[in-house]
């Protein structure tokens, strides 16, 4: 009797744990229909009695997208329209021409031609200004998307009328769209005798072949020690982040796990695959826009100590999205999950689950990161994004390239140098004498542009505060004084900065002729990260001594 009591009186904590967790089921799913009942009636008297007619489809997208917003940046809505977009976003690939479009002040300018494209095969420019597109002048479209017309079917056609500098007539342009493939990595080489370079800017669904096919040509050539370049990639998909970490570790060895509320979709993921070369010295180039998959295989490779990191703190974001299927041909990608790496670390850097008043997201505080151990017994923290092992200095410019990159002068001057020159050196070759800069500081004479430097900016900091506390007058002459004195002149400035301007300016200039690679091509002698990778190539036992437990 004892004993029959004992287990009902243990089974009546569980039965009112049960039925109090089903009360707390029913009264959320109770919230949840109130509160739909409640939106779809105020849309309905919206709808019926709003001044003006509203456009429903338009309304219900920025309620949605704002309700996903206050979550995270993450968790994103995809209606009918904008599904093409989400197939390139994870493909790489879209029906098209094959050119970036910039849209400002009513032109359309051709701000970049891509390789082997139908845009290049027909001819485009990077300058040319869109005008009409199959004969609809797009001067009198307001608010108008040049994509949606420049898209299309495979193999179908669409006629550009554009204005060409130094022709006077404006030129149609027929080209045939076709499948346009968005290159993860557009520039491999050697940057040296035994140092190769890979330059991966995306993870769609090719990143992994992309990279392999340029890995393999590289050893081929000769490739010793290669340069992995992750700076500015976003991410991407999470299965190209296991297969190219896959490349330098071993099979079987856990590149990422990822743990969020549906516990039936915790995994561990491994390396499936032989690895194609565990030894070779590698670097892996960073900054604060490496992001997600990027950061996942800097941190794998930082984890095995499997290579040198070299750059900036990347970017922060720990969270996996996964999609799901909605009614009408609609999607939502959705935060679903957080990854770890080898050591155990989340990088996230942003808390969105706990909102300061006034809806606004912090970084976790360095005091509350924990501390891991790399396969080697090396210390590395979580919550921060990867810290490199070697960290140089964020890449910024002056006052005065800022103000001539804001206001397009550079390009400018590129699309009238390409007009003026048909033909330059290789990329790698190309360099501006001191009679061209000239030109180029002779033509900016009658262009508008402007800048405050740090130090006007500081004065005018100053003065601000000296009116505040009402001490303005005590220093006013003075401040006059440094003023006028500190000035800056735009002739002055632009020798005191001419081998930043001319390095730029070069850059600029050849884009016109080689596109993206030979840009790529003509940074790498002023490339801070790349000549440190090149520097630490040459002493292997500093490359070694950083991999060792410290």
């Amino acid at each position: 009797m004892k004993k029959y009591l004992r287990s009902v009186l243990l089974a009546v904590p569980v039965i009112g744990g049960l039925a109090f967790f089903s009360f707390r089921q029913d009264d959320r799913l109770f919230e949840i229909a109130r509160n739909l009942d409640i939106y779809a009636t105020l849309f309905k008297e919206l709808n019926a009695y709003y001044v003006d007619e509203i456009n429903p489809n338009l309304l219900i997208k920025t309620s949605i997208d704002n309700m996903l917003r206050s979550l995270d940046p993450y968790t994103v809505y995809y209606a009918e329209d904008d599904i093409e977009d989400y197939m390139t976003m994870t493909t790489g690939k879209y029906n098209g021409i094959g050119a970036m479009i910039n849209s400002a002040e009513g032109k359309h300018t051709v701000m970049m031609v891509y390789e082997d494209t139908p845009a290049q095969k027909a001819g485009l420019q990077l300058g040319d200004e869109i005008t009409k597109i199959n004969g609809i002048d797009l001067s009198t479209r307001e608010d108008f998307d040049t994509g949606k017309l420049l898209k299309g079917q495979t193999q179908t056609s669409v006629t550009l009328t554009v204005k060409r500098y130094g022709i006077t007539k404006p030129l149609d342009i027929t080209l045939n769209r076709d499948i346009v493939k968005v290159t993860n990595v557009p520039y491999y080489g050697m940057l040296n005798e035994s140092v190769g370079y890979i330059d991966l800017k995306d993870f769609t669904a090719s990143a992994s072949r992309e990279v392999r096919n340029a890995f393999q040509e590289l050893k081929g050539k000769g490739m010793k020690s290669v340069i992995l370049d992750l700076r500015d990639n976003p991410g991407g998909l999470l299965n190209m982040a296991i297969e190219i970490s896959n490349i330098f570790i071993a099979k079987g060895e856990e590149i990422v796990s990822t743990k969020g509320k549906v516990s039936e979709w915790n995994k561990t993921y491994t390396a499936y695959n032989p690895a194609l070369d565990t030894d070779i010295p590698v670097v892996v180039l960073t900054n604060n826009r490496s992001a997600s998959a990027a950061e996942i295989v800097s941190g794998v490779i930082q984890d095995y100590d499997r290579g040198v990191l070299i750059g900036q703190r990347t970017y922060g974001k720990g969270l996996v999205q996964t999609t799901r299927d909605l009614s009408y041909n609609t999607k939502m990608k959705i935060t679903t999950a957080k990854y770890y790496i080898p050591s155990g670390r989340c990088i996230q850097a942003i808390d969105y689950s706990h909102r300061n008043d006034d809806g606004s997201v912090g970084k976790i505080a360095d005091s509350l990161m924990t501390e891991f151990k790399t396969k080697n017994g090396r210390s590395v923290f979580d919550g921060g994004g990867i810290l490199p092992d070697i960290l140089t200095e964020k890449e910024t410019y002056s006052p005065l390239a800022t103000s001539l990159g804001r206001n397009r002068l550079f390009f400018d001057y590129g699309v009238r140098y390409h007009f003026e020159h048909p033909t330059i050196k290789p990329a790698k070759e190309f360099h501006l004498t001191d009679a061209d800069y000239a030109a180029f500081v002779k033509w900016l004479g009658d262009k508008e542009y402007d800048y405050t430097t740090q130090v006007e900016r500081d004065l005018n900091d100053l003065e601000a505060s000296a009116k505040k506390e009402k001490s303005l007058e005590v220093i006013e002459d003075q401040l006059k004084a440094l003023k006028s004195k500190l000035s800056h002149s735009k002739d002055n400035d632009l020798q005191i900065f001419k081998p930043e301007i001319k390095q730029i300016l070069e850059e600029e200039i050849i884009k016109h002729y080689y596109l993206e690679k030979g840009m790529r091509e003509a940074s790498f002698n002023e490339d801070p990260e790349v000549k440190a990778a090149l520097a630490l190539f040459k002493e292997p036992a500093r490359y070694n001594e950083i991999l060792k437990k410290k």
